[in-house]
């Protein structure tokens, strides 16, 4: 799976407009990064890569990457 899709997954999670995130941004900026996105992005891992995030390992990402990152 590509960079690519990986984000547009994430946009549709987030609900955000296609092409708008990039791998550089900074989670905290996004106004849509609240408790309920990082509950979908959990989810996601589990449904779409059957990876267990943590509440404490989400914590710890700074930027879009580095859920990109865990995604594999």
């Amino acid at each position: 799976m590509t960079n690519s899709e990986k984000l547009a997954m994430l946009e549709e999670v987030l609900e955000m407009d296609e092409g708008t995130l990039s791998a550089d941004m900074q989670l905290e900026e996004l106004e849509q990064w609240d408790s309920m996105a990082k509950l979908s992005v959990i989810v996601l891992m589990d449904d779409e890569f059957g990876k267990e995030l943590s509440g404490d390992q989400i914590k710890k990402f700074v930027k879009v990457q580095d859920i990109l990152d865990f995604m594999g």
